[in-house]
């Protein structure tokens, strides 16, 4: 793999040909606004992948879901077109094309709170902010596909999104998943927390 982030490289990619005109268009807003957009949006997801791979039972879950739905026919290359034609088609949407229920495995019930979270990056209202993820996770899914899933180590899978989220700070997937976890509000995560999340506060 060369030393380009696999941030930077997805990025790259939905910057050149058609693809960004085409999420552009779905949202309503000019190029500029779409790229900005995206390179906020993509850290956000990238984080909430390393966060849910950081463990060897979630890590081996996401080779799982990469292996069974994100390949492609015959386990092919990356087709940014086909996918990104297909996601926005409005057809019946698949495993691999379902980018509501990608974000609802990323953020467990928080994607509400991720699609917040990027509208104050990035300006956007939430319905768009939250459409803008639904269109980007299965290309995410697809893309870490073509580099992991055929090598099949989990293990490798995490460490790389583990790093991939050091090199750019998670879109801010840290401070999203301190405010949920954080339940009593004292900026840490402790037993009071847990005993919160379990059992409800009075």
């Amino acid at each position: 793999m060369n030393t380009q982030s696999l941030t930077a490289s997805l990025f790259s990619q939905l910057q050149s040909g058609p693809a960004l005109q085409q999420v552009s268009q779905q949202l309503g807003m000019d190029s500029g606004q779409a790229s900005q957009a995206i390179s906020a949006a993509l850290p956000l997801l990238m984080g909430g992948l390393a966060n849910n791979a950081s463990q060897p039972q979630g890590a081996q879950s996401l080779l799982n879901a990469l292996q069974r739905d994100h390949l492609g026919s015959g386990g092919g290359g990356f087709d940014l077109g086909g996918l990104l034609g297909s996601v926005l088609g409005g057809g019946a949407a698949t495993p691999s094309t379902n980018g509501a229920g990608i974000l609802g495995h990323v953020f467990g019930g928080q994607t509400p709170q991720a699609a917040s979270l990027l509208g104050q990056k990035t300006g956007l209202d939430s319905g768009r902010s939250g459409q803008l993820l639904m269109i980007l996770a299965p290309i995410v899914m697809s893309f870490l596909a073509k580099q992991f899933a055929q090598q099949g180590n989990a293990n490798q899978l995490s460490q790389a999104l583990g790093e991939e989220n050091r090199q750019t700070g998670g879109g801010g997937i840290g401070d999203l998943l301190g405010g949920v976890l954080d339940q009593d509000g004292d900026g840490k995560f402790g037993v009071s927390d847990v005993l919160g999340l379990l059992g409800g506060k009075r």
